[in-house]
């Protein structure tokens, strides 16, 4: 697994990552997350004491992910804390829905938790992963999507999108019928896993079987150090946030789908003349289902 860098949305990947650290470096993570602007002024030593570590544990923890030392981390949380200080009071006041608040503040929460979450997925995306993971599809003879739940709705959604430009894609919610598709799966093809936490065994079992046959894998989750994305040969990471009636539990569906629009527009891209054929062809067979435009 390729270990991602994180020079924007830090905290928020702090947040995500943070089940997955073991005891130092999570408490490291908490007294981080606790006051990410006091840890962006701490010295090494003063964000060791609070995390109840030792120096050496924050170096590690800065290195876990992707930075060179403490400093690097240091910046990093000064120019996200800086960026989002605004945004996010604007987000956590009212992001979740309220008994007594309006409804137009509440959309407003919404619009900004939305584009707050969209913007850090597209800074963390590694356009490496996104671009591998688009040429092993373009010459797959199969690509193979699989979620569950809301996942597997996306997963549906961005298959029919593929399908719609000749990529051979089939996807299933259903892990009885999608485990012995990933049996039929050959070296070339592609299997792609949507899930959030990246815990889900379903999508793992699927994920897994595929690439023993030879299928090159993708996990599309918000931990880059989930099981899922442990497996998967190509990782595009996610952002989202959980919470009770929280307008951020779909802004990580959203995140979701940004990033495999990302790799269609790859696909795409490198396909371009049969891609825009296709999408004219598929546009004229549906034309006589499309009402005609008023004559004002």
């Amino acid at each position: 697994m390729k270990r991602v860098t994180l020079t924007a949305g830090t905290v928020g990947r702090i947040t995500d990552e943070l089940p997955e650290l073991p005891g130092a470096l999570r408490r490291i993570a908490e007294a981080v997350l606790a006051d990410p602007a006091a840890a962006a002024r701490s010295t090494i030593i003063e964000l060791a004491a609070r995390g109840g570590a030792s120096p050496a544990t924050v170096t590690r923890f800065a290195r876990t992910f992707g930075f060179a030392g403490y400093t690097e981390l240091r910046y990093a949380l000064a120019a996200d804390t800086g960026r989002t200080e605004q945004a996010g009071r604007e987000s956590n006041r009212a992001a979740a829905v309220s008994r007594d608040e309006s409804l137009a503040v509440m959309v407003q929460s919404l619009l900004t938790t939305n584009t707050e979450l969209l913007r850090e997925t597209g800074e963390q995306l590694d356009l490496d992963a996104v671009a591998r993971a688009a040429a092993a599809m373009v010459s797959a003879r199969r690509v193979l999507f699989f979620g569950t739940s809301v996942s597997g709705a996306v997963a549906a959604l961005m298959a029919g999108q593929f399908n719609r430009i000749r990529l051979p894609c089939w996807s299933s919610t259903d892990p009885h019928e999608a485990l012995p598709n990933a049996a039929l799966l050959q070296p070339g093809d592609v299997v792609v896993g949507v899930s959030h936490r990246g815990r889900t065994r379903e999508v793992l079992e699927v994920l897994t079987e595929g690439a023993d046959n030879g299928a090159v894998s993708v996990a599309v989750t918000s931990s880059a150090r989930s099981p899922l994305a442990e497996t998967a040969d190509h990782i595009l990471l996610t952002t989202g946030r959980e919470g009770v009636l929280s307008a951020r539990g779909m802004a990580t569906v959203h995140s979701q789908l940004f990033a495999l629009n990302a790799l269609y527009m790859a696909v795409a891209q490198l396909t371009y003349e049969r891609a825009t054929h296709a999408l004219e062809i598929t546009s004229q067979a549906t034309a006589s289902h499309r009402t005609e435009k008023r004559r004002s």
